[in-house]
C-alpha cells in the first residue's frame, strides 16, 4: 500500500527533451496507482553524464540542486523513469562522501530514489485494458546491474492484458550506449549495438521495450540502420496506453 505517499518525478534532460511523453505517462500511471504526485520546482539534470565524463564537480553542483529541490517539496519518494539517472541518484551518497556538509543529506536523498517501475510494482500495479502486441524486452545495464532491478519492469508489463513479453537473448548485456560510451567509443559501441539489435530482431516482435532513454536511443537508431520496422517503447508508456483504453483518466 502506498498510504498516499508523496512522489516527485524527475523530469530529466534527455527524457524531457526527447521522451516527454514518458514523463507524462509516469505521472499519470503513478497517480492511477494511488500515489500523490508533487510538482518539484528547481530540479535539474541528475548529473550522470557529467560524472561519466569525469566532471565530478559539475555532477555535484547539479546533485545539490536536486537534493534541495526535492527536500523543499517534502516528498517520500523520488520517481525516476530513466535507469541511468536512477543509478546516478542512488549513488549521491558516494558522490558526497568527502563533503561533511552534504554527505548525510545526499545519503538520505539517495534512499528515497526509486525507479518508476519499482513504485508501480510495489502496489501491483493496477491492471489495465488489453494492448495486443509482442515485445522484445531488454534489461538496461543501469537497472539490472547498477540497481539490481529486473522484475519490476516485467511486473508493469504483466499488468497489461494481451502483451506477450519475449526477453531477448543475453538481455543482461550492454546495448553499447552506456551513458556517453556510444559517443566516446563509437566503433566498439556500434559493434555491441549491432549485436543487441540482432538479438532483438530475432524475436520477431512488434516492438522493442526497455526502461532507459539511452538504451531506447541506441536500440532505436540501430533498428533504423538495419531497416527494421520495430519501434522502441518504455514499459510505463505501454501501461499508460492500457490505462487510457481502460478509461482510468476520464
Amino acid at each position: 500500500p502506498t498510504g498516499g505517499a508523496r512522489v516527485g518525478v524527475l523530469m530529466g534532460c534527455v527524457q524531457a527533451g526527447l521522451y516527454q511523453h514518458v514523463n507524462s505517462a509516469t505521472v499519470r500511471t503513478l497517480a492511477a496507482n494511488g500515489y500523490e504526485i508533487v510538482a518539484v520546482e528547481g530540479q535539474d539534470c541528475c548529473g550522470a553524464l557529467h560524472a561519466h565524463g569525469g566532471d565530478l564537480e559539475g555532477a555535484r553542483a547539479l546533485a545539490r540542486r536536486n537534493i534541495e529541490a526535492f527536500e523543499a517539496a517534502r516528498v517520500d519518494f523520488v520517481a525516476v523513469n530513466a535507469a541511468g539517472c536512477g543509478a546516478a541518484m542512488k549513488d549521491y551518497g558516494s558522490l558526497f562522501e568527502l563533503d561533511p556538509g552534504y554527505r548525510d543529506r545526499a545519503a538520505a536523498f539517495a534512499g528515497r530514489v526509486r525507479d518508476a517501475t519499482e513504485l508501480l510494482s510495489q502496489v501491483g500495479p493496477r491492471p489495465g485494458a488489453p494492448v495486443p502486441c509482442s515485445l522484445a524486452y531488454d534489461h538496461p545495464c543501469h537497472l539490472i546491474h547498477g540497481q539490481g532491478i529486473s522484475r519490476a519492469p516485467l511486473d508493469v508489463l504483466a499488468a497489461i492484458p494481451q502483451v506477450e513479453v519475449r526477453i531477448v537473448a543475453n538481455a543482461d548485456e550492454c546495448c553499447g550506449g552506456a551513458g556517453i560510451y556510444g559517443m566516446t567509443h563509437p566503433e566498439l559501441g556500434g559493434r555491441i549495438g549491432r549485436d543487441k539489435v540482432e538479438a532483438i530482431r530475432r524475436e520477431k516482435a512488434d516492438a522493442a521495450c526497455t526502461p532507459n532513454p539511452g538504451c531506447m536511443m541506441q536500440i532505436g537508431a540501430g533498428l533504423r540502420l538495419e531497416g527494421g520496422s520495430e519501434g522502441v517503447v518504455h514499459p510505463v508508456e505501454l501501461l499508460d496506453e492500457s490505462y487510457e483504453r481502460a478509461g482510468y483518466y476520464r
